[in-house]
């Protein structure tokens, strides 16, 4: 993963779980990484990151707040210089039968996945769609976190699943419609 030394990237819900391995991962392959979460952690890892030799930032708050989402984009891009890497990681868990779901529960859980993982993705996607139209070379990757539950449903997950089949569905259309301007966009399950 040579290539990936000297590279930019933002990772969500990078406290704990996945995503901290994610940005720990990309950072000792020699990436800078600006993370975000709501949790305080978020800040310790910023400070495992450095440990690792690279520039990271930290930033805490919720993905799906478009003020926040733009202050993480502008302070990053300020730090590093460019971002080249998204990670949407970020995720919350309110499991329930489905029958005894709150709409609150429901809403709460496609805020953060769905529109956390759209936030941040379409305002770096203008800004690479402007740079190539711009005839800048981009080489940038969006990287979606889905899940299994997403793909085939899960028990007392509907909402979950719901949320995490949604970020399939967008990750192919981002795909297609963003590999014109230099733009790779993966999901994982």
């Amino acid at each position: 993963m040579a290539k990936l030394k000297g590279r930019n990237a933002i990772v969500t819900g990078a406290a704990v779980g996945l995503g901290s391995s994610y940005a720990k991962a990309l950072a000792r392959e020699g990436v800078n990484v600006a993370v975000c979460d709501l949790r305080e952690e978020i800040h310790e890892v910023a400070e495992i990151l450095r440990s690792l030799g690279v520039n990271a930032a930290s930033y805490q708050g919720d993905v799906s707040d478009p003020a926040l989402v733009r202050s993480v984009v502008d302070g990053a891009q300020e730090e590093f210089g460019s971002i080249d890497i998204l990670v949407n990681n970020a995720g919350i868990l309110r499991d329930r039968m489905f029958i005894s779901l709150s709409e609150e529960d429901w809403d709460m859980v496609m805020k953060v996945h769905l529109k956390g993982h759209f936030c941040l993705a379409n305002i770096l996607g203008r800004r690479w769609r402007d740079a190539a139209k711009a005839g800048n070379k981009v080489d940038a990757r969006i990287i979606n976190t889905s899940s299994g539950a997403g793909l085939q449903g899960s028990i007392g997950q509907s909402n979950y699943s719901a949320a995490k089949g949604g970020i399939a569905s967008l990750t192919l259309v981002q795909a297609a419609e963003m590999a014109r301007y230099g733009v790779t966009v993966n999901g994982l399950a």
